[in-house]
């Protein structure tokens, strides 16, 4: 009989689970809390390579290859504009396919349609309250007073997971991390000095910043506004549209770069939120219940690395479902082949967001020392491949002979 699977979170990992899942013979029902529609509109990201990996273990690569832009090296200046170093962004695919930056909304609607074209189900309004656990089954509450049943429950539902706390009362909190994100993609925005597909990154004297060029002449951009405490309950959201620019630009000051420009030239509301980072989640998943992607693992932007690990996580699972025979061993085999390299991960980018933060003296030290450790990282070219090179071979099974050929660090397999 086949197998239900209650899939909690719309965003990027639940689909993409959705259409794993189904290749294993397994249905996916995925309920989401927010409106139809209420996707973060505005905000973007980086798809590096290996998440296209992932996209592409379960063909669902396509659905998303059109879209956005390549960003294949990143410059990194000072406020002053000296280049402090270059690097390039991840390696490539085989085919010549590297990251690509898209807008998240973009992203979450084509992962959605393509789930639904392969028959999962997508049910929106729906805030998960509790849950049930009973003979091997796991009832889902929502909030509106209605239920679902189904063989297991995956927690897609980010940072601020609601599985995750169900399956731990005491998990630990999300910590805060001292910067903030804003960011926006302005049409028909031509940049001198950005060549496509290049990423410029500025440590500026008071803010960290980002700019691109995309091939049909939009611009996109990105700001780190330091915030050394954890923003109060309804603080950012009491902020407007005019005092976002007016705080970014004074941010900006005399700083190398044209931020002021593309700040006065987004077409708006310019909106910011909270930096966040979960360091190791203690219990991933109890009885029937698991989580994945941000509720187990999320890392600041700075890794450039939340999407692609959130779809490695949702290929990997469904692989384990389909190869483990008892859904509670599927997912000890899962959390081995995967917590030792997602906390890696997590480390690197909670470093990353830290030097953005840093103050007078730490800038000093910083600029004196990047331009070394970007040299030695350029020379270095296998140090992060552990990282970017990450593949998934859909067809290959996974065994306990595999988990102990990945040192329990979930290397690449295949």
């Amino acid at each position: 009989m086949t197998r239900t699977a209650l899939v909690i979170g719309a965003g990027v990992a639940g689909p993409v689970l959705a259409m794993a899942l189904q290749r294993a013979g397994i249905h996916a029902e995925v309920f989401e809390r927010h409106p139809a529609g209420a996707d973060d509109v505005g905000s973007w990201l980086t798809l590096q390579a290996n998440g296209i990996d992932a996209l592409r273990a379960v063909g669902a690569d396509r659905a998303v290859a059109e879209r956005g832009f390549p960003t294949r090296s990143m410059r990194f200046l000072n406020g002053r504009g000296k280049v402090l170093g270059r690097l390039g962004n991840g390696p490539v695919l085989p085919d010549g396919t590297g990251s690509r930056m898209i807008e998240r909304a973009v992203l979450y609607a084509c992962l959605r349609d393509e789930a639904l074209a392969r028959g999962a189900s997508v049910t929106y309004d729906k805030a998960l309250v509790g849950t049930r656990t009973e003979g091997g089954r796991v009832t889902a509450e929502f909030a509106d007073g209605t239920s679902a049943e189904g063989d297991l429950l995956v927690g897609c539902d980010g940072i601020r997971s609601r599985v995750r706390t169900i399956i731990d009362q005491d998990a630990a909190p999300a910590a805060y991390i001292p910067v903030l994100n804003c960011g926006a993609v302005i049409p028909d925005f031509p940049l001198a000095d950005a060549p496509e597909g290049e990423f410029q990154m500025m440590f500026g004297t008071r803010c960290f910043f980002g700019w691109t060029m995309a091939p049909d002449g939009s611009a996109g951009w990105f700001a780190n506004p330091p915030h050394p405490g954890e923003p109060r309950p309804g603080e950012l959201e009491a902020m407007s549209d005019a005092d976002w620019r007016a705080w970014l630009t004074e941010l900006a000051g005399d700083d190398h770069g044209p931020m002021k420009e593309l700040i006065a030239a987004t077409p708006g509301p310019i909106v910011g939120w909270p930096t966040y980072d979960l360091a190791s989640v203690r219990r991933w998943h109890r009885d029937h219940m698991i989580v994945i992607g941000d509720a187990a693992h999320a890392t600041s932007p700075a890794a450039g690395q939340g999407a692609a690990m959130a779809l490695e996580d949702a290929v990997i699972l469904a692989q384990c479902l389909r190869d483990v025979p008892e859904i509670p061993d599927a997912f000890t085999t899962f959390e081995a082949l995967r917590r030792e390299r997602v906390e890696r991960i997590v480390k690197v980018g909670r470093r990353g967001s830290s030097a953005k933060a840093a103050g007078p003296l730490g800038r000093w030290i910083r600029d004196l020392m990047l331009p070394i450790l970007f040299r030695r990282a350029a020379k270095d070219t296998e140090g992060s491949m552990w990282m970017h090179a990450h593949h998934i071979d859909w067809d290959a099974p996974v065994t306990r002979a595999a988990v102990s050929a990945s040192g329990a660090g979930g290397a690449a397999r295949g």
